[in-house]
């Protein structure tokens, strides 16, 4: 699923910030985003822009130039927003009114009139891009085809984004891993099909790539042909790591492969805790990190849960991880792929980063 970078939200709360007259911290979601005193009511419904948004040149947005110009190694130029913390409030993302970014909708989209509703993606409408870093030739690859309609990407939602998560749940158990800092791949076996991914395309087989190279590392292809699970045909998702990956935080010699989720391509569902960890045994792969087991989210609030992202990473406990990943530990009915799951990446992280 796409990030709604930039969406039409509710301001849920406004608090004041202590020593600060001018500022205060508005709620959406449950994102905190620091706005001007007074320029936002509880209720309004207003432009959220997520943390990572690449914003475009445009007159709108001239106010972050000083804090927010950045250059891709595309050659584009905007505006990226991070976490930043200000008179010591932390803030993630930007809040606009729906009347400073009208004008830009309309110069967007001059013939097409819009109702402005709560949860209204208007990423594409606005230019609003992720902002992106280069990716090293190791790790690009040639594309085969797009990533494969019958498997699912690996883009867990932010929780921030997933405020009645707690209630909505009451009777499903979770696990937490750890949220690794690399690069996400998938290997499939479908119809006797053996396939090699990265987050978003499928790559053809050269000696470079990264991604080809777990594959005969592992032994990917011959493993996943044998397995006896019932199902014939499955994809494994995780996360590689090590040297020429997201500067080599956990200090490895050589990449790793670590599965976080097996899906069964037949059923379009997701593997269950047990079944993953019978598959990495089966497989001779090793897991994420796993932190905690059967965690009951009605023992926690948002800003709770919050705050379990942050830690060292069992990795190596020089490094601050870079957060968790809350998965169902059962299959879940009535669900998407019979999964709940979201992640929380660590404010300390972010802030470092």
């Amino acid at each position: 699923m796409e990030r709604k970078l930039a969406s039409i939200q509710v301001i849920r709360d406004i608090q004041p910030i202590p020593d600060a007259d001018a500022i205060e911290v508005a709620t959406v979601n449950a994102w905190k985003v620091v706005v001007r005193r007074d320029e936002f009511k509880v209720g309004d419904l207003c432009v959220y822009f997520e943390i990572d948004s690449f914003l475009p040149i445009e007159p709108e947005f001239e106010f972050l130039r000083k804090a927010c110009y950045r250059k891709m190694f595309t050659g584009d130029e905007g505006f990226r927003l991070k976490t930043v913390r200000l008179r010591k409030q932390l803030s993630q993302g930007l809040i606009m009114s729906i009347k400073d970014i009208y004008a830009l909708y309309h110069r967007n989209c001059p013939n097409f009139e819009m109702g402005w509703f709560e949860g209204l993606d208007i990423t594409e409408f606005l230019g609003v891009k992720k902002y992106e870093v280069e990716i090293p030739v190791q790790m690009s690859g040639i594309m085969k085809g797009p990533f494969p309609s019958f498997c699912v990407k690996s883009d867990e939602e932010r929780i921030q984004n997933l405020p009645n998560i707690i209630t909505d749940y009451p009777a499903v158990r979770f696990y937490a891993t750890e949220k690794l800092n690399g690069t996400s791949s998938m290997y499939f076996i479908n119809n006797s099909e053996f396939g090699v991914c990265s987050r978003n395309i499928q790559l053809l087989e050269d000696d470079i790539n990264l991604y080809w190279k777990i594959a005969k590392k592992y032994d990917f292809e011959k493993k996943l042909k044998l397995l006896d699970l019932g199902y014939s045909n499955i994809a494994i998702q995780g996360e590689i790591i090590g040297p020429g990956i997201q500067s080599n935080k956990y200090k490895l010699s050589e990449p790793t492969f670590n599965l976080f989720s097996a899906f069964y391509i037949d059923t379009q569902k997701y593997a269950t805790y047990y079944e993953l960890l019978k598959l990495a045994e089966l497989m001779d792969i090793q897991m994420v990190p796993i932190i905690a087991l059967n965690i009951d989210l009605s023992n926690y609030t948002i800003d709770s849960l919050i705050k379990t992202a942050d830690g060292s990473s069992k990795l190596n406990y020089l490094q601050r991880r870079e957060g968790l990943v809350y998965a169902s530990m059962d299959t879940v009915e009535d669900t998407p792929f019979g999964k709940v799951s979201f992640k929380i990446v660590s404010n300390a992280f972010l802030e470092k980063e």
